[in-house]
């Protein structure tokens, strides 16, 4: 079968390389998916630089979500059978023919409405919105929610659960383009961080009063900035740092302006509590159905175009999710 590997650690397009490898077996507690599907996320690029908390053996393949159809079963798999289509967290990497996934926690049925692309570019960003809105940050409905970064895969996630959730919404994204993505993702101010203040515009549109959630995958000064248009007893979700700084919470103006700093590590939920993840990818297909959500794919590429991309992913120069279709 073909899988892209890298082989030494640095930037994708120096590393991986398309192999011909073997069909691999599904190990006891495993089962093995044809592939139809592997969405490109940030994480890959930090892997293949060896920037990633989590580092494999090399050589390794990449790709933290599939979609495809269970084809063979490991001993003691229970609950999932050949021929489901199911969307999976891949023990074997994602950009392959076929991959392995553990069983049932890693796996996931998903209903014959939904194409394999979109499963695949649904889980993690969909997952990770869903509990940091509702579990993290308990929003409710009338509260406004800043989306940063909301022409993105996690930000566009964002918007549309929190206008589920009955949350207005503000984005921020750099540029026209991403700005009216946002807009028609149905956020209600879209702002070109680029060109205009947020802080001014959120304050505005708030009469003063801040957003109530603030969903941050930037950091830095991005979370720098929020801290001065967050309401009284606002939450401030930390996603991510593609900004490239950790930011440092100021306790004294936390205390001062009493709002509160969460952290979503949604990983950490597979471990400490995978029944609320089963849980949270119930409701997600029940919202997929009711077409309340519906993940943004941008484009789709091949097994030997996701190098290039991912360098374009870092680059900042994407929007929404790109699916690898095999």
């Amino acid at each position: 079968m073909k899988a892209l590997r890298a082989h030494e650690l640095g930037e994708p397009e120096a590393v991986l390389v398309l192999d011909d490898v073997d069909v691999p077996q599904p190990r006891p507690g495993e089962v093995r998916l044809r592939v139809h599907a592997a969405s490109l996320n940030f994480p890959d690029l930090l892997m293949c630089r060896g920037e990633y908390q989590v580092k494999p053996p090399i050589p390794f393949t990449p790709g933290a979500e599939v979609a495809g159809v269970v084809d063979a079963l490991g001993d003691g798999v229970s609950g999932v059978a050949v021929g489901d289509r199911v969307l999976a967290i891949p023990s074997a990497g994602g950009f392959a023919q076929y991959t392995t996934a553990g069983a049932p926690g890693g796996v996931f049925a998903i209903p014959d409405s939904m194409p394999f692309g979109a499963a695949s570019a649904l889980h993690v960003v969909y997952q990770t919105g869903h509990l940091a809105l509702h579990r993290r940050a308990h929003i409710e409905p009338g509260e406004t929610l800043l989306v940063h970064a909301g022409a993105g895969g996690v930000g566009s996630a964002a918007i549309q659960l929190g206008i589920a959730a009955g949350a207005r919404v503000i984005a921020t994204a750099g540029g026209s383009e991403k700005v009216a993505i946002c807009k028609q993702l149905g956020a209600e101010l879209a702002i070109d961080y680029r060109e205009h203040d947020f802080v001014d515009a959120v304050k505005e549109f708030t009469e003063a009063r801040g957003a109530d959630v603030v969903y941050d995958p930037v950091g830095g000064d991005t979370y720098d900035r929020s801290t001065k248009c967050i309401a009284f007893e606002g939450r401030i979700l930390i996603i991510g740092f593609t900004g490239g700084r950790f930011a440092d919470a100021r306790t004294n103006h936390v205390l001062i302006k009493n709002y509160s700093v969460v952290g979503v590590h949604w990983g950490l939920y597979n471990l400490m509590n995978p029944g609320l993840v089963r849980e949270t990818h119930d409701e997600l297909m029940r919202l997929y159905e009711a077409g309340l959500i519906d993940p943004l794919i941008s484009e789709t590429v091949g097994l030997a175009e996701v190098p290039a991309t991912l360098a374009r992913l870092g680059a900042r120069g994407t929007y929404g999710k790109i699916v690898c279709e095999l």
